[in-house]
């Protein structure tokens, strides 16, 4: 089966999908991802009641601990990736992310729950990495954005819903431990789809032994880079802006505006403006440029931070306050959608031959380095929005300064 704008390979490539199902599958492995972090927003609260009664806000670390296990975990899953074939290392990944989730089901302690959220983490590497490697396979250039982006509106689609999910299966089963079974679950339905309809994308003569030299040769060679030095740092502190933002959002709506009750309903319209900037930057990036795109979502978050800050010290109504925190909420998802798949682009152009490996580490030291910034950003939330607009403002910043130090043709 054809696919326009299919990267013309030097061999033939086994048929895939159509376009629509091809997307789809890919956004449903990225949705592994979103839904092991934000089913669980809605659990925090009775999380840390439950373990950690005296501290209730180490319940946030349940989601940092995810993230920082998908991080580690990315070191590895994209080179095995280039050594076993992109189906192998998602099948594995499936399959770690749903014993991670019985483990945290049966976790007697904040301890073993926060060890069966970090192997979730690294089951959910594989499927995260091994996705862009899946693009990268087959398209390049700003049509590898467009797929991307148009992946990214499916996969937000999962954050607006998942909450919801998460409610009501903490409601109807009688606990958070209940979510956890639903991981499982889910990772099975996720396996079996993948694995009847996708093809290989990685041919065996292409395929690349693991070897410690031809690490040390990629981190070299990408080190050498200044595109992917600059998108590592500039994803860094996106990723640390978002993470922080997810790991104090459901105690900011409790808390701050007593809207803990209809928190899902709330988070679903943050989520669904972040998928209506996905979308729009697929319409537009071929159009407009990345570089453009890139900077100016920047540069508008920069701003609205600082109005947000002004809002904080105002001491307004809070019907106002509050109309203003989902405006800029929403704008700190939104820049995710218009910035990370952009300048992660631009950093796989030239690194097409080690795709996998490539994916793996911009993503690791991405990953692990947001964690570093949001835990601490996340912690100090007193449950006002003061503490993350501050951080926010700082990322966003040095984000701007970064993005103008890019150029639109990396090589």
């Amino acid at each position: 089966m054809s696919q326009a704008g299919y990267t013309a390979p030097e061999r033939a490539l086994p048929e895939v999908p159509s376009r629509a199902e091809f997307i789809g599958l890919l956004a449903l492995m990225m949705a592994v991802t979103a839904f092991g972090i934000d089913a669980m927003l809605p659990a925090l609260p009775q999380i840390g009641a439950d373990l950690t009664p005296a501290e209730p806000i180490r319940a946030q670390l349940v989601i940092t601990s995810f993230i920082f296990g998908m991080g580690i975990g990315t070191f590895v899953t994209g080179p095995l990736s280039d050594f076993l074939g992109r189906k192998p290392v998602i099948y594995g990944g499936l399959a770690l992310y749903a014993l991670g989730a019985l483990l945290s089901w049966g976790a007697p302690s904040m301890t073993t729950l926060l060890a069966g959220r970090l192997l979730m983490g690294l089951g959910a590497s594989g499927p995260r990495v091994t996705v862009m490697a899946i693009v990268r396979d087959r398209f390049h250039g700003a049509e590898m954005a467009r797929i991307m982006s148009l992946v990214a509106v499916v996969f937000m689609v999962v954050p607006a819903v998942a909450p919801s999910v998460g409610a009501l299966v903490l409601h109807g089963a009688g606990g958070w431990r209940g979510i956890f079974l639903f991981y499982a679950i889910f990772a099975a339905v996720a396996l079996a789809w993948f694995g009847l309809r996708m093809p290989e994308t990685l041919a065996r003569p292409d395929r690349r032994p693991v070897r410690l030299p031809m690490l040390r040769d990629a981190l070299r060679e990408m080190a050498r880079l200044p595109v992917i030095r600059l998108s590592i740092a500039i994803q860094l502190l996106v990723f640390g802006m978002m993470f922080a933002m997810l790991s104090s959002i459901q105690g900011i709506f409790e808390t701050a505006y007593d809207q803990g009750a209809n928190f899902p309903l709330w988070f679903m319209v943050i989520a669904g403006a972040s998928a209506a900037g996905g979308l729009l930057n697929s319409h537009i990036v071929m159009r407009v440029g990345i570089l453009r795109i890139v900077r100016t979502t920047f540069a508008v978050l920069v701003v609205l931070t600082a109005a947000m800050l002004g809002v904080l010290a105002l001491e307004l109504p809070r019907g106002v306050e509050f109309a203003c925190w989902m405006v800029w909420a929403a704008a700190v998802f939104v820049q995710t959608s218009l910035t990370v798949g952009n300048v992660n682009a631009l950093a796989m152009e030239p690194v097409g031959h080690i795709a996998g490996m490539a994916s793996s580490l911009i993503a690791a030291f991405a990953t692990i380095g947001s964690v570093v910034l949001a835990v601490p950003i996340g912690l100090a939330s007193d449950g006002t929005p003061l503490a993350i607009a501050v951080g926010v403002l700082v990322l966003a910043g040095l984000s701007l300064v970064l993005s103008w130090r890019l150029r639109e043709n990396p090589l």
